[in-house]
């Protein structure tokens, strides 16, 4: 375990199930490399995500996607490179694809409790090994206003595959089902 779950913080899973009574552990659908001690993570689980973090999650289930922030220790440099002059706390691009649908969804954000999760301390991830039953359920239906309601720009590309040099910068790049991103092999 990485670390417990503050009680100030919120924690969140987004579906487009609207009748999950219950979050059974279960194994990802696509397993990634982890690192050396971490291919546990492939396993059986249920993951959550932190509101800082939650932008990443409020797009259809299979749109690729890349979000974007500084770091305490990002260079200026680097942030006005990415950002430019605007004041969003994330920017998130986008497959111009995809747009239609992410306006048209509905998504299910379900309201988790603290207990038993524990921090992945790496981008508001979190996992439990248990059996989880959400606290809550909030409907989102316009989603381009929920990311900006949580200081997201969002951009809209052809493709996402210009935007790779992102991960050689000091920002923190987060990338969300690229595999279905267009020629992202």
């Amino acid at each position: 375990m990485i670390g417990r779950y503050p009680g100030d913080m919120q924690l969140y899973h987004f579906s487009d199930d609207p009748g999950i009574a219950v979050f059974e552990p279960r194994p990802v659908r696509v397993p990634s490399e982890r690192g050396p001690g971490r291919d546990w993570l492939n396993g059986p689980l249920v993951w959550a995500i932190e509101e800082a973090r939650q932008a990443m999650y409020l797009f259809p289930r299979d749109c690729p996607r890349i979000v974007v922030w500084a770091k305490d220790d990002s260079a200026a440099a680097d942030r006005a490179a990415w950002f430019g002059d605007s004041p969003a706390q994330a920017i998130a691009y986008m497959e111009r694809d995809w747009f239609e649908r992410l306006r048209a969804e509905t998504l299910y954000r379900y309201v988790l409790p603290a207990e038993p999760f524990e921090s992945l301390d790496d981008a508001g991830m979190w996992v439990s090994r248990d059996t989880v039953t959400p606290v809550s359920r909030d409907v989102l239906t316009d989603l381009p206003a929920a990311l900006r309601a949580a200081g997201v720009e969002l951009r809209l590309t052809e493709t996402l595959t210009h935007l790779r040099p992102v991960w050689d910068t000091t920002l923190h790049a987060s990338g969300v089902r690229l595999r279905n991103a267009k020629d992202w092999t």
